[in-house]
């Protein structure tokens, strides 16, 4: 006898909660889960996408976002005490995107051809 898979049907009761949400080119989301439809299309509020260099993190703000289920590679609920916890330090955005490229240029200097693709495409943050 087959086990059953896992459902949609198990993300509803999770809706109003803190979710983290990794995407398939490597970005961090994090929000709270509004709605999940039959295609797992996900609707998240208070969204933030969270960048972590080294021992840092810093979060740019995205606001109400619209997520393809096709682009979904984890989904779970965020504790909230582990992550006060955490030995990580918390920069701005500004900071944390500086980091980020001097990160991407000292990998391509090196020759490191291990940089995510959407790393490696110089993508620039227009709005912030």
């Amino acid at each position: 006898m087959a086990l059953p898979g896992p459902s949609l049907a198990n993300l509803i009761p999770e809706t109003d909660k803190c979710m983290l949400c990794v995407l398939r080119d490597g970005r961090y989301l994090i929000g709270f889960l509004r709605t999940v439809d039959q295609f797992a299309n996900l609707v998240m509020q208070d969204v933030v996408e969270r960048i972590y260099v080294e021992d840092c993190y810093g979060d740019i703000q995205q606001g109400v976002v619209l997520i393809r289920g096709e682009n979904v590679v984890l989904l779970g609920e965020i504790d909230g005490e582990r992550m006060q916890r955490s030995n990580l330090k918390q920069v701005s955005a500004d900071v944390i995107l500086a980091m980020k490229k001097e990160l991407i240029e000292r990998a391509r200097s090196q020759g490191n051809s291990v940089i995510l693709s959407r790393e490696a495409t110089d993508f620039q943050y227009d709005n912030f």
